[in-house]
């Protein structure tokens, strides 16, 4: 069983900066996609960014240039860097792994973005 733990969340301000961090533990194929989701109140989850294994990787139109999603393979922890964060970053944000025919998904942490 796959058990995925974030950490990092809580309250910045405007143009502030926090990061994420999100580590899997269990039995994980070798090649599989980490990335963050988001969910804000009254809204549908949203894919932030994803990574592959290989490190290649994709980004939200609305975080682009301002979040960098990073891992390493070796302590099956994705990390997501978030910059110049803005009110509507406002969300609780979930880890996610996907492998072949299986998705697993964190319990989730707050962010915050607010003066």
């Amino acid at each position: 069983q796959v058990q995925l733990v974030e950490s990092g969340g809580g309250l910045a301000q405007p143009g502030g900066s926090l990061r994420l961090s999100c580590t899997a533990s269990g039995s994980i194929f070798t090649s599989n996609i980490m990335g963050w989701y988001r969910q804000a109140p009254g809204k549908e989850r949203e894919l932030v960014a994803i990574i592959t294994s290989g490190g290649r990787t994709n980004y939200a139109d609305s975080v682009l240039a301002r979040f960098i999603i990073s891992r390493e393979n070796a302590k099956n922890t994705v990390y997501l860097q978030m910059n110049s964060v803005k009110p509507e970053d406002t969300a609780v944000y979930y880890c996610n792994l996907r492998v072949p025919g299986i998705i697993h998904w964190g319990q989730g942490t707050q962010v915050t973005v607010s003066s």
